[in-house]
């Protein structure tokens, strides 16, 4: 089974990499993917001063460096899971709107399964637009939403 896992680096997206690992029976026949997506920085045109191109271009690569951080947490994260196991594990970054880039890689990559967090921000999250929203509804195969559980007081 191919197992494309969405994540952002918050609680919600390590909530999909733990439900994720949980599932998989055989970590030996399965592929994983794991992959984040992030958005450029873009420049705003009312801004009362201007902002050199070069200051957008450190936030950009600060951006990509902090998501290759969260893609290195959960590899980890996933290797600790099935500790011995030989995993058929990759990653990648990707650029551009999550939700976009996360269901082109799943038809790029063939995947079997895709397994996102949810923020649980309800009805107005879904007026607003979010990415787990989207993959459902445009996904090339089943979708895993994993909402992060609540916690006790």
């Amino acid at each position: 089974m191919k197992i494309l896992i969405a994540i952002d680096g918050s609680e919600y997206g390590r909530a999909a990499m733990d439900a994720a690992c949980r599932m998989i029976v055989r970590p030996e026949t399965s592929e994983i993917k794991i992959i984040s997506a992030y958005e450029d920085a873009y420049p705003i045109s009312a801004e009362p001063f201007a902002i050199s191109a070069d200051y957008y271009q450190k936030v950009d690569e600060a951006v990509h460096q902090q998501t290759i951080g969260f893609v290195d947490d959960a590899i980890a994260q996933c290797r600790e899971c099935f500790p011995g196991v030989e995993l058929k594990l990759t990653s990648e970054v990707l650029r551009g709107a999550p939700d976009r880039e996360i269901i082109e890689k799943a038809k790029e990559w063939g995947a079997d399964l895709i397994v996102v967090g949810s923020h649980g921000r309800g009805f107005w999250g879904r007026l607003l637009g979010s990415v787990s929203d989207g993959v459902v509804h445009h996904a090339p195969c089943s979708v895993l939403v994993v909402r992060k559980p609540a916690e006790t007081a």
